[in-house]
């Protein structure tokens, strides 16, 4: 006999321990196994296995033989998969940039492709995958294995619980598999039974989750920086958890509260979690969500020749080896950039957003650079590409964002930017304030969200005739200058960054600009008028900038607008943008009004 039982033991039923040795002993298709290899298995001790072999054979699962009883165990058979591939992945930058994160390839196979198969062996073929990004590649997969698609057209701006809920309109989630498409397992993580539902986890113990698991495989929530249970995001939902579940699911989908949840969220009561943790060994399944991870699991992996990866390669001349580190930066408004390390120093690279190619002259933007590199301005750019914008720089150390609140902080960069304007210097394009609202509004196309948007655009038009009325100084501007532009440094220098829109215009539209990014109230524009021209700022001048406040608020909210069309949404910087419009036009024109009357 394989296994030799305790003579006594209590029975009363079943239990999650029992549940994963009967699952372990089914996955290895009744094959007679020894306690020690259970134990290996299942991460139990010894006796635990014991115990819980003895229970499984009074209650009957186990034959005298000790191989499964399958006419008494209360096995299902799963019939369903879901696979959620609609995100971005963007913890995969930059291989998002050429593909989406279920077509990783892993030791010659694709994640999504290595995960159907496995269903496949089981019996599983209806399968039904849920894309997004980049969601043509997947099409391919129809034909090939018979799939399911689905189009999460909002994958942009809601998590995977809408993908999920859009998976189930037409049927539940009983007897189903849900899958994340980023998993590569070594072992077919898939049965042809089941005994109850489950949500995988590792037994390693990490700080970014909020599962962890207790002795009773139950479960529980883990506080915010505590170790747990690393989530893999398999689950498997019997049928009546499924049918339960499913309800919940779309219950909790019509409530826009719940746009950015995960679709965990549905497995969360007051006490933990309504289904019970599947253990796994930390080798058997990987979830993949970095460059690095791919490396680590595929050296050889064809898609580790990333196209950016090589471009680095080539700049810095280095081995794509000696690129680490890699870490996506905060989604910016326009561009999506990352920080590595090479050889011991940091650098960000940058990619451009969707759309960016229609706001923005790559030519011009080079031009600049270098040009500024000749006055050591700026970042230091080690390689710009004036056709599709991809930029290099060296990472600035010891750094931070100036604080538009702070009166400390906007001295030094308003003495840095006048100082600069002051230079002087030029280049042979100019950023025209009312062609640029003309063009951002015909990217949008169709009419504006604002009701009275006509009005309030006669009135920004009215200003022209006032504003190009006035004699004013032209030199080379920064256009974006936004506080998260100014860099601090601790040696006291100031670095101005992200010369992406500067032009020659009025310097007057750097500190208009500066106010509205910052979403400043009147008194504080004043002031920050005040700190630029050092309390000496003519009326004149200053009812210029309200002017200028007005125009450039009018021009960013058709480009929030725009932006919009394309699922990126700016929320209270779009509306400010707007009210800026609305609000500094009535504010000048009543002043001009009075000054003709």
């Amino acid at each position: 006999k394989y296994f030799t039982l305790p003579k006594s033991v209590k029975v009363d039923k079943m239990n999650t321990r029992e549940n994963m040795i009967l699952r372990c002993l089914v996955n290895n298709n009744n094959r007679k196994m020894t306690q020690r290899k259970l134990a290996q298995a299942t991460f139990f001790s010894l006796g635990t296995v014991n115990k819980s072999l003895s229970i499984l054979e009074k209650l009957g699962y186990l034959k005298k033989d000790f191989t499964l009883n399958f006419k008494e165990v209360p096995f299902q058979k799963p019939k369903r998969a879901i696979i959620l591939a609609a995100g971005y992945g963007m913890r995969m930058v930059p291989l998002n940039v050429e593909f989406p994160k279920g077509l990783i390839e892993v030791k010659g196979e694709f994640l999504i492709e290595r995960l159907i198969n496995q269903l496949h062996e089981v019996g599983i073929k209806d399968i039904t995958i849920v894309v997004g990004f980049m969601k043509e590649r997947y099409e391919y997969l129809i034909d090939k294995y018979g799939v399911k698609m689905i189009v999460n057209n909002h994958y942009s701006d809601m998590n995977n619980l809408y993908s999920l809920s859009l998976a189930c309109r037409n049927s539940g989630l009983s007897n189903t598999y849900v899958i994340p498409c980023d998993i590569y397992a070594k072992l077919n993580p898939f049965s042809k039974y089941e005994l109850e539902s489950w949500y995988m986890v590792s037994k390693e113990k990490v700080y970014n989750t909020n599962i962890t698991l207790n002795k009773k495989l139950q479960l529980k929530k883990v506080k915010k920086g505590n170790l747990g249970n690393r989530m893999i995001g398999i689950a498997y939902l019997d049928e009546q958890d499924g049918n339960i579940l499913t309800t919940k699911l779309r219950n909790y989908v019509e409530q826009p509260k719940n746009n950015g949840e995960y679709w965990e969220i549905i497995l969360e009561n007051s006490e933990g979690y309504l289904v019970n943790g599947l253990l796994v060994p930390p080798d058997l399944i990987t979830e993949i969500n970095t460059y690095e991870e791919l490396r680590e699991l595929d050296e050889n992996s064809n898609q580790l020749d990333n196209k950016i990866i090589k471009l680095i390669s080539s700049v810095l001349c280095v081995d794509n080896k000696e690129i680490s580190q890699i870490k996506l930066l905060k989604k910016g408004m326009t561009n999506r950039s990352f920080k590595f390390t090479c050889q011991s120093k940091r650098y960000i690279m940058r990619i451009p957003g969707k759309g960016t190619g229609e706001l923005i002259s790559r030519e011009k933007e080079a031009k600049v650079y270098h040009l500024l590199s000749q006055h050591n301005i700026g970042e230091k750019v080690l390689y710009i590409n004036a056709d599709n914008g991809y930029k290099l720089s060296e990472f600035i150390e010891g750094a931070r964002n100036c604080n538009s609140n702070s009166q400390e902080d906007l001295t030094k960069c308003m003495n840095y930017l006048r100082k600069f304007h002051n230079l002087g210097l030029k280049v042979d394009f100019t950023f025209d304030l009312f062609e640029k609202i003309n063009f951002y509004e015909g990217l949008r196309q169709g009419t504006s969200n604002y009701r009275d948007y006509s009005l309030i655009k006669a009135r920004i038009m009215k200003l022209k005739e006032y504003i190009e009325s006035l004699d004013k100084k032209v030199a080379l501007c920064h256009i974006d200058a936004n506080a998260d532009n100014f860099l601090l440094k601790k040696n006291g220098d100031i670095v101005l960054i992200d010369w992406e829109y500067a032009a020659m215009q009025d310097p007057d539209v750097d500190i208009a600009m500066f106010a509205i990014y910052s979403m400043y109230e009147r008194n504080q524009l004043d002031n920050l008028i005040d700190t630029y021209y050092k309390g000496n700022c003519p009326d004149d001048t200053r009812l210029k900038i309200y002017a200028y406040v007005a125009v450039c608020g009018l021009l960013w909210s058709n480009w929030c607008e725009y932006k919009n069309t394309l699922g990126v949404d700016f929320g209270e910087y779009s509306f400010m943008q707007y009210r800026y419009a609305k609000e500094y036009s009535k504010l000048v024109l009543d002043v001009l009004e009075k000054k003709n009357a």
